[in-house]
């Protein structure tokens, strides 16, 4: 173990960032890794606690990844051992390294008096060193059992699933209807937050174990149930959640008003050479496909670009600052964000006590690459000059509880009303449903009343055989959740396998 009052003596430290004046101009990875020497210090910050929360769902890790158990093999230089611990809950630690915004460090008992171990990064240096040493390698089952399994949608729910049915030697087969596989950790979230090469250096090794990924096919419509029926012994569907909440206000139908996935994922596509920069793209978002848009302002074909511009992002939420970092990468004028929300304290709030996820204001890196950001403000309509957005509407709003004892909602602020400029607008508001799926719509799959699939406690749908995996079932949440979910899901699967024959 660490020393014993390592925890008191050693400070907590992030990850730096590359120079904004630098990291500005292109899409790479923004933040700068630590040193091993620097994360076997963190590890050593933690408190082996008797009951260590960090691991405890539903206030800590979804995936359940025992922390203080790595946390002593990293301290110690252990790597491979941390690894093999990290993998038993994890399938995909270099993803959530990243991108996760660790829920276990919230519950962390450290947390209680001095700022939390630093577990996400030193997760990730585990999967880091994993990749290096050729530990985290393609490891193909030894046997095959006589089964297959069919899995649309290959974000992170259907790719969790995919992993864990393959390794118990399962035939897995993974059916994406876009370009690549990845779903939203392709095209929704940026390369500066989470390179395509991480991305596609996973869907390599899972190929190398087995997965075959069947790309530009929409299930149900390229490839019909029976089809599937008839080759598979069972189906996930794990398509996520990719209809956008929209604001529905006067002059919504000018054009520069876009949905944020649609901007992040076209950007993507350009960085990703899908197609050429300054070219529309010729293939809808994948994570909005499917989507009712409200306008022609927001079809997916036309190339969105805040070069030059005001941009205005309405929404608070990580979407919206991807968003940010994104328009300033495409060289916009000035960016501002605004919240419906009142704005968070610095620490944690009194209402979110620990081992509960901390309510409290963070900046990411792009909040600190420039712009502005407003709180506590409702968008009240759009203007503007021939056909296109030139103004936001906006007016300041308090929190109020409601008279029957429900929830606060927000209410206008007499007199505060006020006008932004804009000559490029971003909704990122959320999401409020899964889109359309061919098949879902064949089979008619049951629905709850917000119109995703229902599932019963082994992940079935309402067709047997048929599982539900994931943001399509769950609604919109963390990546984190959605692996845990797929993994989940996939052992039910494995269950009714067993069950089956």
């Amino acid at each position: 173990m660490a020393p014993e009052r390592d925890f008191l003596e050693i400070e907590r430290q992030d990850v730096s960032y590359r120079p904004v004046a630098e990291r500005i101009k292109d899409f790479a990875a923004v933040d700068l890794p630590l040193s091993d020497t620097q994360i076997r210090d963190q590890a050593a910050r933690c408190m082996n606690c008797g009951t260590p929360f960090c691991h405890a769902s539903p206030t800590g890790c979804p995936l359940g990844n025992l922390v203080p158990e790595f946390n002593e093999h990293v301290y110690h230089g252990r790597w491979k051992e941390a690894a093999d611990i990290l993998l038993q809950t994890n399938c995909f630690p270099e993803f959530t390294g990243r991108i996760c915004p660790a829920p276990c460090e919230g519950a962390c008992v450290l947390g209680l008096v001095r700022p939390a171990v630093n577990i996400c990064k030193i997760e990730l240096a585990v999967a880091e060193e994993g990749f290096r040493s050729g530990h985290l390698a393609a490891r193909p089952p030894q046997t095959r059992r006589n089964h297959s399994v069919a899995v649309v949608g290959s974000g992170p729910a259907g790719l969790a699933a995919a992993h864990v049915l393959n390794h118990t030697g399962v035939a897995v087969t993974v059916y994406e209807k876009d370009v690549k596989p990845g779903g939203l950790l392709r095209y929704g979230i940026p390369d500066f937050k989470l390179d395509k090469g991480v991305v596609d250096r996973r869907i390599e090794l899972m190929r190398r174990e087995g997965v075959v990924f069947e790309c530009r096919v929409d299930v149900g419509e390229d490839v019909s149930y029976g089809y599937l029926r008839h080759h598979f012994d069972a189906v996930v569907l794990a398509t996520g959640a990719g209809v956008p909440r929209d604001i529905v206000v006067p002059g919504r139908h000018l054009d520069g008003i876009h949905f944020a996935m649609d901007f992040l994922a076209q950007q993507n596509r350009v960085v990703a050479g899908e197609v050429p920069e300054g070219a529309a793209p010729v293939a809808a978002a994948a994570a909005t496909a499917g989507t009712p848009h409200a306008g022609p302002a927001s079809g997916p074909h036309e190339r969105i670009t805040a070069a030059g511009k005001t941009v205005v992002v309405i929404g608070g939420g990580d979407t919206g600052s991807d968003c940010i970092g994104t328009a300033w990468r495409q060289g916009s004028r000035d960016v501002i964000q605004l919240e419906i929300l009142p704005e968070p304290p610095a620490s944690r709030a009194e209402c979110t006590p620990w081992p509960q996820w901390p309510l409290m204001r963070r900046d990411s890196s792009s909040h600190k690459e420039g712009g502005s950001r407003r709180w506590g403000v409702d968008t009240i309509w759009f203007s503007g000059e021939g056909g296109r957005v030139r103004r936001v509407h906006c007016v300041e709003v308090e929190w109020v509880a409601d008279e029957a004892g429900g929830p606060q909602r927000p209410r206008a602020v007499p007199g505060s009303e006020f006008t932004l400029e804009a000559d490029l607008v971003l909704i990122a508001t959320g999401f409020v449903g899964p889109g359309r799926t061919a098949i879902v719509d064949e089979l008619g799959l049951e629905k709850d009343e917000r119109g995703f699939l229902c599932r019963d406690a082994e992940c079935m749908s309402s067709r047997s055989g048929i599982f539900v995996a994931g943001d399509m079932q769950r609604g919109p949440s963390l990546v984190v959740h959605a692996i845990a979910d797929g993994m989940r899901t996939a052992r039910e699967v494995m269950a009714y396998l067993g069950e089956g024959g």
